[in-house]
């Protein structure tokens, strides 16, 4: 069944992923988990510590997301020799030992450039036409993805072409909210939660990815 029926959204945060998901998939079912409560998280959510987690806790889902804290692998933390947890082997290892209770769980796990990922691939918001530049590395568990051309985003923001959404707006020519939640495809979350968030056009063109490779 390429379709899923359950989704499982580690590291939620406010939706941004999860909203993308269920433009793809608007008849699963999605459930979110935190460690921080997410008031404005739009599927249901269940605040938990992701690393508490077993594989009994995976059994009633057939996909998964996992977004693990990025701050580790984040250009501040490089600059500044900041130290960070890292979530992402464990993730994965809880994913993959799906393979040996009863299935083989199709997942993604996102991250920051520069994150231990494996085999990545790299996703920005002008392949979507959005316009802002977020790149972002996705790892995910099976073949046959086509990934979209890379516009030229090299002075785009300087150019007012595009904005970055982070910190104080770094080097965007305005930092009002309506221009970056306009340019994350983003209208539900606070101006912090865009900062951290997953502009749902890459959920929805991995989840759109995953049912075409699965027909």
């Amino acid at each position: 069944m390429p379709v899923p029926k359950r989704v499982l959204d580690l590291c939620c945060g406010a939706g941004g992923a999860a909203m993308g998901l269920h433009q793809a998939w608007p008849e699963a079912h999605i459930v979110g988990m935190d460690i921080e409560p997410q008031p404005n998280y739009p599927f249901e959510f269940v605040r938990r510590d992701v690393t508490t987690l077993t594989l009994d806790d995976l059994l009633d889902f057939d996909f998964g997301w996992a977004s693990p804290m990025c701050q580790k692998h984040s250009w501040s933390a490089r600059r500044w020799g900041k130290t960070w947890a890292c979530q992402i082997d464990f993730i994965r290892n809880l994913f993959e030992k799906t393979t040996d209770l009863r299935w083989d769980m199709p997942y993604v796990i996102e991250n920051v450039v520069g994150a231990p990922l494996h085999l990545p691939f790299r996703l920005c918001g002008l392949m979507f036409g959005l316009k802002v530049i977020r790149h972002r590395l996705f790892e995910v568990n099976w073949s046959g993805y086509e990934v979209p051309e890379h516009p030229r985003c090299s002075g785009a923001i300087a150019r007012g072409e595009a904005y970055t959404v982070a910190g104080h707006g770094a080097e965007s020519k305005s930092y009002k909210y309506q221009d970056w939640a306009d340019a994350m495809g983003i209208d539900w979350m606070t101006k912090t939660e865009l900062t951290q968030a997953v502009p749902p056009a890459y959920a929805k063109f991995i989840a759109d990815e995953y049912t075409r490779v699965s027909r």
